[in-house]
Order: structure tokens, then C-alpha cells, then sequence
């Protein structure tokens, strides 16, 4: 995290969020599907295998063998008619890569590594979450995301979710039509409810869940030891209501809202512009922090949570501290993965907003 650019607290006005209604018109939404920014300088040699784990190794080798494949012509889709073949062409190769491994293993590195080796421009290359997807085709239309999709030589998924039933069928659908377009897939996924203490979600279960679609992946086993933290990590401390206000007018380029405001703001903007609402901001604070009220409010701030991480933009807030922002139910529900990563991101963004204070 780089240094936040301050300035004297009579010269800085600091930003709203809630004064923010961003229109993002449907070619910015598909070209900010890219690796975000921590993920811009990830490459395949920057990825260090495990000396022990030699399934490491082979998987940027089966990655990049990947990659290079796709450099040529768009591909023909399994669904797509040779108008002018004589007989039926032999069955294509998996147009897809799955990426089965645990927590901490380096699979986001892998799949954004893909991405940026793939030998095609930008525009016709595509990454997001899942989430990001989902939200693309509400912001869309079904019919216009395969339309807009259809031409990419790559769509990387990462973080495939397979804990709400209908997304998924979804996501499974629009998959299958461009598979059908000739575009090549690569995913991870995360664990479905019940499963979250396993830190892992077996391939068997992801191609069991994505159904049709089994046979256009190829699993690529990445074994690893799982580093990270099971439990709720340990928030820093809040800060009082007249130091987050302090640091906002302090620092340049900040925001400065009250978090149940905020919260009734995200219900009217669409997650899809969630990332054009942190435009040129380089600090959220958010003053009166309090418990997430409802489901349909939580899964909103996670979706912002992952852009505010996507984008290392630091969060000062007053209240109370972010491990408590759900409820002991969310948290054994079947979002609860979610929570915990939106739990997980904020805090780690708020120790990256400690400096804010008393500069």
C-alpha cells in the first residue's frame, strides 16, 4: 500500500458516496473485466512453486501451454455449425480450465497470470468474479451479455459461487453459450454452504454443480499448504466519530459518509457501478458503524467491499469494528463465505488506514 497523498484540512473537501449515482455505460462495464490492480504486475514467473508441491509446477505448465493455445483465430465452439463441413469435425479438446486447490494455494495469481498471458488484446479477454457476472448480466440483459461476450478468446471466473442455486444455473447457461461461441473458460470456485471449514471445494463437486458444462473443464489439481486464517480475523479497534471526520478533511481525495446512509445508498445504485462509485477516491471513511440490518443490505456491502479491495483504497471508520458488522445467523447461513471475506478485506483495508489518524 502506497502512501496516501495528505494535505492541509482548510484545503481538502472530502467526497461523498452518497452524492454518487454513477452511469457507467455497457462497454466500460466489460472493460474494466480485468485482473484489478493488485493483479496487474502477476505473471507466471512471479508465481514461486512450492519445492514440495510439485502439482504447483505443473500447473503453469499446463497454463501456459493453455495460453498459448488461445493466440490463434477464435476458436469454434462445440454448438457452432461448420456450414460448409462434410462430415462431423472429432470432438474438440476441454475449452475450459478449472483451478481445484484450497485456500492460499496462489489460484487468483494463476488465473489473473492466464489472463495476462493470453496472446490476444485486452478487449478481447475478460476477468471478474463471479459476482461481477452475475451482476453484469442484471445490468444487461442475458441476451446482450452473450452478445457483448461472445467475441472474447477468454473469460477467467474467479471465485465461481455455488451457493445460491439460481445464479448458478445462470451462470452455467451463459457459460454454455459461449462455449458454443467459441470462447475459452477458466474458473475457480469457493466452497458451497456446510463446506466451509474444508478450505477447499473439490473439482468432482464443481463440475457436479456446473452440470452441462463438465466436460468443457479440464481440472488442474494445485495442492498447497492452506496458510490463512479460518476464524474472524481481529478488527482494529474503531476510531471516535471527531478523528475519522479529522482525517477525511485531511486528506486528499477521501470520502466521508455515515455508514447507515451509505448502506441506504448502495440500495439504489446497481452493484455493477459499485467500482465507478470509488472513482479517484484514495480513502473511504465512514463514520457510526453499525450492524448490517438484512441479507439483501449485507450481500450489497460485500460486493462493495470487494471493490474497495480490488482497488487497496484504505477504510477509517468510527463505530463499531467491522467483525461485528453481521449478525451470529448471517455468519452459519449459507452467504456466510461471503461475510467472512467482506469481513476479512475491510479489516485488512482498515489497518491500511491507521496512518490516516493524527498526520
Amino acid at each position: 500500500m502506497g502512501t496516501v497523498s495528505t494535505s492541509p484540512i482548510t484545503e481538502a473537501v472530502p467526497l461523498s458516496l452518497c452524492a454518487r449515482e454513477p452511469h457507467v455505460p455497457a462497454d466500460r462495464l466489460v472493460a474494466e473485466m480485468v485482473p484489478p490492480p493488485r493483479f496487474d504486475s502477476v505473471r507466471f514467473d512471479t508465481y514461486v512453486p512450492d519445492p514440495q508441491q510439485p502439482s504447483q509446477t505443473e500447473a503453469v505448465t499446463v497454463l501456459s501451454t493453455f495460453a498459448a493455445g488461445l493466440g490463434g483465430a477464435h476458436a469454434t465452439g462445440s454448438g457452432r455449425r461448420r456450414w460448409f463441413a462434410k462430415k462431423p469435425a472429432a470432438p474438440a479438446a476441454p475449452r475450459g480450465i478449472y483451478l481445484d486447490g484450497g485456500y492460499g494455494v496462489g489460484k487468483t495469481h494463476l488465473l489473473a497470470s492466464l489472463w495476462h498471458a493470453t496472446p490476444a488484446e485486452p478487449a478481447l479477454k475478460a476477468f471478474g468474479t463471479f459476482v461481477e457476472l452475475t451482476n453484469l448480466v442484471g445490468a444487461l440483459g442475458f441476451q446482450q451479455t452473450v452478445k457483448t461476450l461472445s467475441g472474447h478468446r477468454l473469460l477467467c471466473i474467479d471465485e465461481f459461487e455455488l451457493d445460491d442455486p439460481g445464479d448458478t444455473v445462470l451462470v452455467s447457461t451463459l457459460l454454455g453459450k459461449l462455449v458454443d461461441a467459441g470462447v475459452a473458460l477458466a474458473a475457480t470456485s469457493n466452497t458451497l454452504p456446510g463446506k466451509l471449514g474444508e478450505g477447499r471445494f473439490a473439482a468432482v463437486d464443481f463440475l457436479r454443480e456446473i452440470q452441462g458444462l463438465s466436460a468443457h473443464f479440464r481440472p488442474v489439481r494445485i495442492d498447497g499448504e492452506d496458510y490463512r486464517h479460518r476464524g474472524l480475523p481481529e478488527a482494529p479497534p474503531p476510531y471516535a466519530d471527531e478523528q475519522v471526520t479529522k482525517a477525511a478533511y485531511a486528506t486528499e481525495g477521501a470520502s466521508l459518509d455515515g455508514f447507515p446512509q451509505l448502506l441506504e445508498h448502495l440500495a439504489r445504485v446497481h452493484p455493477s457501478r459499485y467500482g465507478a462509485l470509488t472513482d479517484g477516491l484514495r480513502a473511504v471513511c465512514l463514520t457510526d458503524v453499525q450492524p448490517v440490518p438484512d441479507q439483501s443490505t449485507a450481500l450489497r456491502l460485500v460486493v462493495l467491499a470487494d471493490r474497495l479491495y480490488d482497488r487497496e483504497i484504505p477504510v477509517l471508520a468510527s463505530g463499531l469494528p467491522f467483525d461485528r458488522l453481521f449478525s451470529e445467523e448471517m455468519l452459519k447461513g449459507g452467504y456466510r463465505k461471503k461475510y467472512f471475506r467482506a469481513i476479512s478485506r475491510l479489516t485488512a483495508l482498515a489497518r491500511d488506514a491507521k496512518g490516516l489518524v493524527d498526520q
